[in-house]
């Protein structure tokens, strides 16, 4: 199996957008994100914010990071912030100056949200300046686990034994990631004090900044999902943009993978792997499948709703067994859709009816480990006492209807 990861300009409704698409052995588009030429994305940045207000009954502040954008800070996540200037004795005051980093975009009415847990990303690890623990990526086996959280152990153990009453805080943690799996130590720990070395410097520097001042930029974000990625021997990135060519030639993290440049100008990248129709296929309601059944996808201001229907499929009909095989090739199609669409928070699915415990076990078992290809965790919750099936997926990025204004 090989996949093609598409880095390209692409106008959609005369508006042009920097798109990167993921497509399999198919050339079925799996993921892809779409933002605006010429307008940057504020997630991953962090910034100096300024404390605006302390809503006690929420536990939430509202901290302004510059260009009167306001974001919304939970005071759960509050253990060890990075203050640069503190007004009086509670934890967060009016007025406080504090580092902050983006961790979800505005989505329609509500705030931009910030947390003042740090992440660093490398190709391996992820160092967290608040949360402390030791995580392992959920999609490794459990006796590699075991060995990198006795690796981070050990690291981590250096770290605090040199601190010698340093103010910085350096009781962090690690989490490693799922291309950890394969890396020499010797990478991972090369890796650790470089991101280890980017948090000390921008702890040092950052109390000589005034409030909103931009601390660090977050990566573009196709170089940011191409480093997440467990690439394979016949995968390859293809680009017919230039900059970002010779952008990926200098980044030593993709030096094993295939990288080529598109230079036919008289058909566009774009058109060759017929992205725009993907996209289009992506935000319409109704979703056609090869048994002739079809899913309709409902998005609501609180969740998504996803519908399986028989459709076109009366060879039959009225068959158990052929509702299984609708069922489970929807199952298959809808982890799909929720990647493509990125498609985040609750969603319910009311898949066919079927009359044996047997059968759902078996669905839910398809569905299980279609979810699982899914590099943003998402969890398959239950089945409600109406037979409904309950899925939640992390929320980040916006969905593509949304980067889109569809």
């Amino acid at each position: 199996m090989s996949n093609r990861y598409i880095i390209t300009e692409l106008e959609f409704k005369n508006v042009k957008y920097l798109t990167y698409a993921v497509l399999d052995e198919k050339q079925r588009m799996m993921e892809v994100i779409c933002e605006r030429v010429n307008t940057e994305s504020i997630l991953g940045n962090i910034y100096i914010g300024k404390v605006k207000d302390v809503v006690l009954n929420l536990n939430a502040a509202f901290i302004e990071i510059g260009n009167g954008i306001t974001c919304y800070y939970s005071m759960e996540d509050y253990k060890h912030p990075l203050f640069t200037k503190k007004i009086g004795k509670k934890p967060l005051c009016m007025g406080d100056e504090l580092v902050v980093q983006v961790t979800k975009e505005a989505v329609k009415t509500k705030f931009p949200v910030v947390t003042t847990n740090l992440n660093f990303t490398g190709k391996y690890l992820v160092l967290t300046t608040e949360n402390t623990s030791i995580s392992v990526s959920s999609k490794l086996p459990k006796d590699k686990k075991a060995q990198l959280r006795t690796f981070g152990i050990e690291l981590l153990k250096e770290e605090r034994a040199s601190a010698n009453g340093s103010n910085l805080n350096r009781d962090f943690g690690i989490i490693f990631r799922t291309n950890a799996c394969e890396a020499d130590t010797e990478d991972i720990t090369k890796e650790y004090q470089q991101l280890k070395e980017d948090y000390f410097s921008l702890a040092a520097t950052c109390i000589h900044k005034t409030p909103y001042s931009l601390l660090k930029r977050e990566k573009p974000f196709y170089l940011k999902e191409l480093e997440g990625v467990g690439f394979g021997v016949e995968d390859e990135i293809i680009t017919d943009l230039e900059t970002v060519f010779e952008e990926l030639k200098r980044d030593k993290k993709f030096s094993l993978v295939q990288r080529r440049f598109y230079s036919d100008a008289s058909y566009p990248l774009a058109k060759l792997y017929s992205l725009e129709a993907g996209i289009h296929e992506a935000l319409s309601e109704k979703v056609w499948l090869k048994s002739g059944a079809y899913l309709v996808i409902s998005p609501t201001e609180a969740l998504t709703v996803i519908d399986v229907n028989s459709g076109k499929n009366v060879k039959g009909k009225n068959s158990q067994e052929n509702f299984l095989k609708i069922n489970k090739e929807a199952a298959i199609e809808i982890a799909r859709q929720l990647r493509v669409r990125n498609i985040s928070g609750i969603c319910i699915v009311d898949f066919i009816n079927m009359d044996t415990k047997r059968a759902t076990d078996e669905l839910m078992h398809t569905f299980r480990m279609a979810l699982k290809e899914d590099r943003t965790p998402t969890n398959l919750i239950d089945i409600t006492k109406l037979g409904l099936v309950e899925v939640t997926r992390k929320k980040g990025k916006r969905s593509l209807a949304e980067q889109l204004e569809w």
